[in-house]
């Protein structure tokens, strides 16, 4: 990449685990000099509906009329955003309410003025430029709006870097110092190795040639791992049966658009299914390793100039178009091996992780994925498949994150930041009084000795709730006591400091009443279930559908299973209403996604306006209902088209 004929300079990215990347960039700046580095600011433009709205405001038209025109203006697709001209091509009703209404037009002639311009400055999510003199003679700077004081550049990438805005730039390259979660799973499973079972490990003496971590990717057991989940990867890898990281390296250079069509080739070539050939014999020097088959960029780039008979200097201008994706027939964008074997190398180690030290491995990616519930839903469930048992939270046994419980066989517990309305501030005071005085011994020990202003009537019922201070007491009897429960804690909290209080003179709080609950009606199984979902995101000690599984085992097909049905096929499925979004179509009608679980998965189900006016009663979040529709595969994604719906 780097020769004597090249004329521009190399794209350059760091990856880091993603919560050390501020001590990355802290680093460059006491390295080079503060003055020296700064992150690249960037301009958020007005797209179509924010402009609308925008507009709507500054003239002083009402909101109901800048929301019905913004509704009526339909999302862009990834990389092409949608602008107010397309728009009005795509929905015949925005066109006709721009034709009939006259402050339907002044706004959106208003707006398409201003469409396009530059509306906030934000920070470049990955981007650092380091330069040789003080940046001030190369760029103008600011502050980061956001008001952390930290230093970025005025000018954006395409005016600061040249592979980025081509000659008529400053000509600072740009860093690209990428956050990757997958980094900080790893080092974090590796200091809970060694604080569970004392082993030292580091990730340059960890074997590249392990047998169980091969073994469990060829039974696709993917998910967890860096790179190498996903339907598509997974059933690629069962069929290629890696042996070597080379493998891996090649699996992660070929599944991308383009590069994809060569899988199965690569495949047959390595189980001998079909011949190892070379195009010319020149290329056997540099495809002996791939079996012939072109994997990476570095394998086009040594054609051209083997074969082809390219200059470095012609190369470097393929390279480009390769990696550009231009003209039209490059289309097909090859990664290079450095960075197919950087990504291998992690994809890997996630593997044998996962492989050799399994709820270690998953306590740090629950821990990774906390705060995004459809993740920890899906984790957990991969955790019960491999036989791994996940415990809620409990008030003497979690730590603030997903925590290893270490009695053999492992278990995972819930950490108590996991849960809803419950802050790091009180879970830290919990676990800190927990390791000075040892596990409360009942709930008037734990109300006597968590003296923190944020244990209050919100934390405490988001406790009872979860299920955390279910060895003090039921859930529903704590709950209608909890004024007793608040009143006792303050009391205790004011006790030996504060002459006031009713019981401030005495110093043996021994003597002080004694905690009494009242009777009171028990939770339902239904409560807790709700409880649970509102708080963990997730049922925890049982789910609403096992009251439902003779009915569930009769149907032929779950929700795990619809990937194998090819499109349009006809099926009944069943699940947990999860949730409703509702959309308008480009007829102005009321149409619903609506997220469908049962116990093996979860699925996107389209219902369109007249299915939706016939069954409207069954579409609400928490019900339980059974649909009959058709399979859909649009864009290579499986979802439900609904057809006829009922309760179960």
């Amino acid at each position: 990449f780097l020769n004597p004929d090249r004329p521009s300079p190399p794209d350059i990215d760091l990856d880091i685990a993603d919560d050390r990347r501020d001590e990355l960039i802290e680093y460059a700046r006491h390295k080079y000099g503060a003055d020296h580095v700064a992150q690249i600011g960037t301009f958020g433009t007005m797209m179509a509906r924010g402009a609308v709205r925008d507009v709507t405001r500054a003239l002083g038209f009402s909101y109901t009329l800048g929301d019905q025109i913004a509704k009526l203006i339909p999302m862009g697709a990834q990389g092409f955003p949608m602008t107010l001209d397309r728009a009005m091509k795509e929905n015949p009703d925005l066109k006709k309410l721009y034709e009939e209404d006259a402050d339907t037009k002044t706004i959106i002639e208003m707006a398409k003025k201003i469409e396009g311009n530059a509306r906030h400055v934000s920070v470049h999510a990955a981007g650092v430029v380091i330069s040789p003199k003080p940046l001030v003679e190369y760029t103008p700077l600011q502050y980061d709006t956001k008001g952390e004081k930290k230093i970025i550049t005025q000018y954006d990438m395409y005016s600061l870097d040249p592979n980025a805005g081509g000659e008529m730039t400053v000509g600072l390259l740009k860093f690209d110092f990428l956050g990757i979660r997958n980094l900080a799973i790893i080092a974090e499973t590796l200091v809970r190795i060694e604080k569970i079972e004392g082993k030292k490990i580091t990730i340059e003496k960890i074997p590249i040639d392990n047998k169980k971590t091969f073994e469990m990717l060829t039974r696709g057991e993917t998910e967890g791992t860096f790179q190498l989940n996903g339907d598509g990867m997974t059933r690629a890898l069962m069929e290629l049966k890696p042996n070597t990281i080379h493998d891996i390296n090649v699996m992660v250079a070929l599944y991308r658009p383009g590069p994809m069509d060569n899988i199965r080739e690569y495949i047959a070539r390595k189980h001998g299914t079909r011949p190892i050939t070379y195009l010319h014999p020149k290329m056997k020097d540099f495809l002996d390793t791939t079996y012939g088959v072109l994997v990476y960029q570095d394998d086009l780039l040594m054609t051209a100039l083997e074969v082809a008979g390219y200059s470095w200097g012609d190369i470097d201008k393929f390279r480009k178009a390769v990696g550009k994706k231009i003209p039209e027939e490059m289309r097909k964008q090859h990664i290079s091996f450095a960075h197919a074997a950087s990504y291998g190398h992690v994809a890997y180690i996630t593997a044998y992780l996962k492989a050799n030290f399994p709820a270690i491995y998953m306590s740090a990616v629950l821990t990774a994925e906390s705060g995004d519930v459809e993740k920890i839903g899906v984790m957990i469930k991969e955790c019960k498949r491999m036989g791994i048992e996940v415990l809620p939270p409990s008030i003497n046994e979690s730590f603030s994150q997903f925590t290893v419980v270490n009695e053999k066989p492992y278990k995972i517990r819930f950490g108590l930041t996991t849960i809803k309305n419950f802050g790091q501030g009180i879970s830290s005071a919990i676990t800190t009084e927990r390791k000075l005085n040892g596990k409360f011994k009942d709930l008037a020990d734990f109300l006597d000795r968590v003296k923190d202003k944020n244990l209050n009537k919100k934390s405490l019922e988001s406790l009872i709730k979860c299920g955390a201070l279910d060895e003090f007491g039921e859930r529903g009897r704590l709950l209608s006591n909890i004024d007793n429960l608040l009143e006792y804690h303050r009391e205790r909290m004011r006790a030996p400091n504060n002459q006031d209080s009713l019981f401030g003179l005495m110093s043996d709080t021994s003597t002080l009443p004694g905690l009494r609950l009242l009777d009171a009606p028990i939770a339902t199984q239904k409560d807790k279930l709700l409880w649970e979902k509102e708080l963990l995101g997730l049922y925890i000690s049982g789910h609403p559908l096992e009251a439902y599984k003779d009915k569930l085992l009769t149907l032929q097909i779950n929700i795990e299973k619809l990937p194998d049905l090819r499109e349009g096929d006809t099926t009944v499925i069943a699940g947990i209403v999860e949730e409703v979004r509702d959309v308008l179509t480009k007829g102005n009608e009321r149409m619903v996604f609506m997220r469908l679980a049962d116990l093996s998965g979860i699925i996107e189900v389209a219902i369109f306006p007249r299915i939706l006016n016939e069954f409207r009663s069954f579409i609400q979040p928490e019900t339980c209902i059974a649909i009959k529709g058709k399979v859909s595969k649009r864009k290579g994604e499986t979802s439900f088209i609904a057809e006829k719906i009922r309760a179960l």
